[in-house]
């Protein structure tokens, strides 16, 4: 994508122009991630989401921009593959899961603790 069509893009919108609406946005993000390491990377301006498996680096940087009103520069996302647990003496598989690990533009922030209206 070029960065004509970067600056003209609208919070909300995928880059094909598609719009993107208010309840996919809060499909698309469906928590932050509160860790330890979570915490670090805020520090370096980059927030930790869960997503669902099916989304897309498009859709995740388009529900960010549209819900938080920020800039995004990168969207990483790494496919959390689920444990082998034992409960009561049974093999059991937990599932797997998706985070996404977005990059804000520099002076911007999320407050996690605040929460979506």
């Amino acid at each position: 994508m070029s960065e004509a069509a970067k600056k003209t893009r609208a919070p909300g919108e995928l880059s094909a122009g598609r719009p993107f609406s208010r309840e996919q946005m809060y499909q698309t993000i469906l928590s932050p991630v509160v860790t330890e390491k979570a915490t670090i990377l805020a520090e370096q301006n980059q927030i930790v989401f869960r997503v669902p498996l099916e989304s897309t680096k498009p859709q995740i940087r388009a529900a960010v921009e549209g819900l938080f009103g920020v800039n995004v520069l990168a969207v990483n996302t790494v496919t959390v593959k689920g444990k082998a647990k034992r409960f009561r003496g049974r093999e059991g598989q937990r599932s797997d899961w998706k985070k996404a690990i977005v990059r804000l533009a520099e002076g911007q922030s999320i407050d996690l603790t605040t929460g979506l209206a």
